[in-house]
């Protein structure tokens, strides 16, 4: 089996436009969560997310192509240029064909779905646009990315709800270390920023309508948390095997050591009560990583901001850990973010990684009163320095879907 590491990573996310940006900010604590802007959300009762803000696909891309491509798409071509970038792979006719495309997503092209059946009803059948079908499907980031890097390898994309960034990372883990391909770009991306998909989700009763304090609104792990913050955006690494690496002489951000994919059987959206199939995740993924619980130095969290997950997420660190959970740290991205569905899973994988290179620990921001049931360390409202050697990301999706990736120091 060949060992797995991570050379590069791209980001694009409501606090920054790029991975460098994105780290900072979330260091610092910013927060990403505004008035919408994407439409006007007045008739609606959330009127609040975390959008990209300022991304220009012709930075990109040529623009004839960023026409045919829904905002995911362009999000995912986006983040894997700086991840490809970032790892100084360059990729050739000779290497092309060993390395794969794994990108991942929660929806697709809601927003143009959106906007040709629109089309279709209130003009007509021929200004729908021939381009549909191929802007809308979910496969499309990945295939886009496969056509704009040229690579000829393998092209993979599952849709796996809000577990679906980090599945593209335990999926492309699986492959390298079966030697199918020496390179993955691999993650997870996500932009239905859409009124219907708006609408839908507060009809659920799963987003925040703190309205008026959007700052303050998403609260992983608080007791006032009411609901998470719908968000957008994309996270990709470049993963290789060891001795491909090492060949090229890439730097080495840290080694990918474990993964596994459970599922819950249990409910369409709500997470099993007491967490227990995301424990078995995350003891299955340290399994597979021959590691031990005490092993574990940070848990980048799912942490939604939901009054049912962190819950649940909560009681399964506990299961798994026992009374080292109450000295593991434990933060959420997502209290600055947002909740990036498809792409919330690779964003929590860049900030394990990140924790490792910088010995860093992002804080889980607006922390100001405990929930008894949520009693953990849950690094609040500051960032800390903190000396990390493994860490795990977790990410829960709707349907009951646990997937957990691990990410080592590299001991070259």
């Amino acid at each position: 089996m060949h060992r797995v590491v991570v050379t590069g990573m791209g980001a694009l996310s409501p606090i920054g436009n790029s991975l460098p940006d994105f780290w900072e900010n979330l260091v610092n604590g910013v927060n990403g969560v505004t008035r919408i802007t994407a439409f006007d959300p007045e008739i609606l009762d959330v009127q609040i997310a975390a959008e990209v803000k300022g991304f220009d696909p012709k930075e990109h891309m040529d623009f004839k192509a960023a026409r045919r491509m829904d905002r995911f798409a362009q999000f995912a071509v986006a983040a894997a240029g700086e991840a490809i970038r970032d790892s100084g792979l360059e990729i050739t006719e000779e290497n092309s064909e060993n390395i794969g495309v794994m990108v991942n997503t929660g929806g697709g092209g809601i927003p143009t779905l959106t906007r040709e059946v629109l089309n279709f009803h209130h003009k007509s059948p021929s200004r729908v646009s021939p381009f549909f079908i191929p802007m809308f499907a979910s496969n499309m980031a990945a295939c886009q990315v496969s056509i704009r890097f040229g690579i000829h390898g393998p092209i993979q994309a599952s849709v796996a709800a809000c577990a679906a960034g980090n599945q593209a990372f335990v999926d492309a883990l699986r492959m390298l270390q079966l030697g199918e391909v020496d390179v993955m770009i691999s993650g997870g991306t996500e932009a239905a920023m859409d009124p219907v998909s708006i609408a839908a989700f507060g009809n659920m009763g799963a987003l925040s309508k703190r309205n008026d304090d959007p700052a303050h609104a998403s609260r992983p792990f608080d007791k006032d948390r009411d609901g998470f913050v719908f968000g957008e955006g994309a996270g990709i690494m470049v993963l290789e095997t060891e001795e491909h690496a090492k060949k090229r002489g890439a730097r080495i951000y840290c080694e990918l050591t474990g993964g596994a994919i459970t599922g819950d059987a249990f409910h369409i959206s709500a997470p099993l009560p007491g967490g227990s199939g995301a424990a078995r995740a995350m003891k299955l993924a340290l399994k597979s990583a021959k590691l031990n619980t005490e092993d574990v130095d940070y848990i980048s969290a799912h942490g939604t901001s939901t009054p049912l997950n962190d819950v649940s997420e909560t009681a399964a660190i506990k299961t798994v850990f026992g009374d080292y959970a109450y000295k593991l740290p434990t933060s959420s991205p997502k209290s600055m973010v947002g909740h990036l569905v498809g792409a919330a899973g690779a964003i929590g994988g860049l900030v394990s990684v990140m924790s490792i290179k910088d010995g860093v620990l992002p804080p889980t921001i607006n922390h100001e009163t405990p929930d008894p049931e949520c009693d953990l360390d849950y690094v609040p409202n500051t960032a800390r320095e903190h000396h990390v050697d493994v860490s795990i990301a977790n990410a829960f999706g709707f349907g009951g879907q646990n997937v957990v990736a691990v990410f080592q120091r590299y001991d070259g």
